[in-house]
């Protein structure tokens, strides 16, 4: 587990690997979104990245300590529902291998574009991202390649870079809402966390159509469920990873489940307010502090906003539909 929470020298390593491919991204308070909230603000715009996601953090460190290697890949797999995906191709063509990336059928029209853009052989396989993540696994021992997994040291590592970034700008934040999709965003910010000796309350936002992790959270072990949200794709998993589970029993201090409404609402607030586009996921983060305004008033918050990258038509249809 230690390997999850490195010392900050580590991090200042990570961070020079990620620096050297992109500059650190904003952290703002938006003064319209904070009176939404009712308290201060910071918003991390984790949308400001080259991938327009943090997932790029984690891509560049690990595809970094992998060239480094002794037994260098020349293809490598793996599986998304896009940002990871984006993520791999970048870092994956950057270091010269060819990246094959699995999607599940009926992905994000443009997710997948900007993968194959980036230099990705994409695949479409599978009902869910669980059936594309076992199918990239038997494609990896088929094709002989290296397989990236979603949830990994040197991907926590690299992602963990932005909440660094956030608890020096504002070392006095009380509470940090962190979207979960696999887990490395949330257990980045529990290892910015600790490397700095933060006090910061880590609070983790699922979809209430993917609950598999508040679920294992709650119960305190391994529980699988049903991934339905179409809106936060961003977090739809149907099988939690029992080591980022682990870190979060020990380090969050609750998790907060948003509905779909509640989702379309937070990415319309978040346009209306800072004009930033936030895909679902990336505006789940608000949507969870806005459940808990009352908890949280008067108290400094920070939300992640974690990715911007939503399709055009259904962003377009997010913003048409009736205000709350």
């Amino acid at each position: 587990m230690k390997e999850f929470l490195p010392e900050l020298v580590v991090l200042e390593r990570a961070a020079a690997v990620v620096y050297a491919n992109m500059p650190p991204t904003p952290q703002y308070v938006w003064p319209l979104l904070a009176e939404r909230l009712g308290t201060e603000l910071w918003v991390k715009h984790e949308n400001h990245t080259p991938a327009g996601a943090f997932k790029i953090r984690g891509g560049l460190v690990y595809f970094d300590e992998l060239a480094r290697g002794a037994d260098v890949p020349s293809v490598v797999v793996s599986a998304t529902r896009g940002n990871h995906g984006q993520s791999v191709a970048i870092a994956a063509t950057k270091a010269g291998m060819k990246p094959v990336i699995v999607v599940p059928v009926g992905n994000s029209v443009e997710k997948n574009a900007a993968m194959r853009a980036f230099g990705a052989e994409l695949i479409e396989y599978g009902a869910d991202f669980q059936e594309a993540r076992e199918y990239a696994s038997q494609l990896a021992t088929e094709r002989e390649a290296h397989m990236v997994p979603s949830f990994h040291p040197l991907l926590v590592r690299g992602v963990a870079t932005y909440g660094v970034e956030l608890l020096r700008a504002v070392p006095d934040l009380d509470v940090i809402y962190v979207p979960i999709g696999m887990g490395s965003g949330i257990c980045g910010a529990i290892a910015a966390r600790e490397a700095l000796g933060s006090k910061a309350e880590i609070v983790g936002v699922v979809s209430t159509d993917a609950p598999a992790y508040a679920l294992s959270f709650e119960q305190r072990t391994h529980v699988e469920h049903a991934a339905t949200t179409q809106l936060a794709d961003g977090m739809a998993c149907r099988v939690p990873d029992s080591t980022a589970l682990q870190l979060m029993f020990r380090h969050v201090a609750r998790m907060v489940r948003v509905s779909e409404g509640e989702v379309a609402s937070a990415m319309r607030t978040l346009y209306e307010c800072t004009h930033n586009v936030a895909e679902g996921a990336g505006a789940a983060s608000f949507a969870g502090a806005m459940q808990e305004r009352d908890r949280v008033r008067g108290k400094k918050v920070a939300v992640v906003l974690s990715g911007g990258n939503v399709d055009r038509k259904l962003f377009a249809q997010v913003l048409a539909s009736a205000q709350e």
